[in-house]
């Protein structure tokens, strides 16, 4: 599996790419900094997994490690999971959809928030067209030509890492949603989203195992194949214990007004037993406190 790169074309495409990171990067620390100068707080842990996922994403396509992708299957599969799964997860938990919403003025920000409410929007944010995206788009990449002509094709490489972005992204975004969303599905449908995804990937990775991608040498093809595996299952763990934690809050959250109802309506009963037990002593000490004072003799 070696290809050769070389020219002005790919030196312009790799400072490209690069501008394109430090503008993300720059985009989110100003919105931040307009978030706190207007009073509301923003966590610089979320700019630290925005830097981290912008990182991880471009070092897929720009730099040592995108170059020993193109090299070998192994490093090509590092590749795939840091730009498919790792980086989408770090951006996703960033939440820059809120933060845009806090930072732009009142017209754009409306705007934005049609948008999510738009149709287009609600089929594409969909779990089920995310997944899709994210899990059938491997399939097409390494069941297809797509494969060999990504590492012969700078450009093409560039956008199928992309494409793994970004449905990366729409797909941790519908399966944990940080951001806020219009028309979020029930969890029970994302979770049941997440394990057939999960499955997909785990079958595509035993398929590369047991039949290589074409010009991959069989032992490469399969340490790259646990790799996805064993990697792909890390993260996916992951996502399931942040799914999980979200969905006990969120249920937590409306169970809650629920409980107090329940327990303000067992109290009442209580405290008029308590109140009668509280009479009963009162009562029963009447006839001492009246002949204390002289009203009834004390037997």
């Amino acid at each position: 599996m070696t290809h050769a790169h070389g020219g002005g074309g790919t030196a312009t495409l790799d400072l490209l790419l690069i501008g394109l990171a430090a503008l993300a990067i720059v985009a989110y620390v100003s919105g931040m900094v307009t978030t706190r100068r207007r009073g509301r707080s923003w966590s610089t842990d979320r700019l630290g997994l925005w830097t981290l996922g912008i990182v991880a994403a471009g070092a897929t396509v720009v730099g040592p490690m995108a170059a020993a992708a193109r090299e070998d299957f192994v490093r090509h599969m590092a590749a795939h999971l840091a730009v498919g799964m790792i980086a989408p997860l770090l951006l996703v938990l960033a939440a820059p959809v809120t933060l845009a919403l806090r930072t732009l003025h009142v017209t754009p920000a409306r705007r934005i928030s049609r948008l999510l409410r738009s149709a287009p929007a609600r089929f594409i944010t969909h779990p089920v067209t995310a997944g899709v995206l994210s899990a059938g788009g491997l399939w097409v990449i390494y069941l297809t030509p797509v494969f060999e002509a990504m590492q012969a094709i700078p450009l093409l490489h560039v956008l199928v890492q992309g494409h793994l972005l970004v449905s990366g992204y729409l797909f941790a975004a519908a399966i944990i949603g940080q951001d806020p969303s219009p028309h979020a599905p029930r969890p029970v449908l994302r979770a049941v989203v997440l394990v057939l995804a999960m499955a997909s990937h785990a079958v595509l990775a035993k398929q590369l195992y047991a039949h290589p991608p074409a010009g991959v040498p069989v032992a490469e093809a399969q340490d790259g194949a646990l790799l996805m595996y064993y990697g792909g299952a890390a993260i996916e763990i992951a996502i399931v214990v942040i799914f999980c934690a979200r969905w006990y809050r969120v249920a937590g959250r409306r169970l809650a007004p629920r409980t107090a109802e329940a327990q303000g309506t067992a109290a009442a009963p209580r405290a008029a037993d308590t109140s009668r037990a509280a009479d009963a002593p009162r009562a029963a000490d009447a006839p001492r406190a009246a002949a204390a004072a002289g009203m009834l003799p004390v037997e």
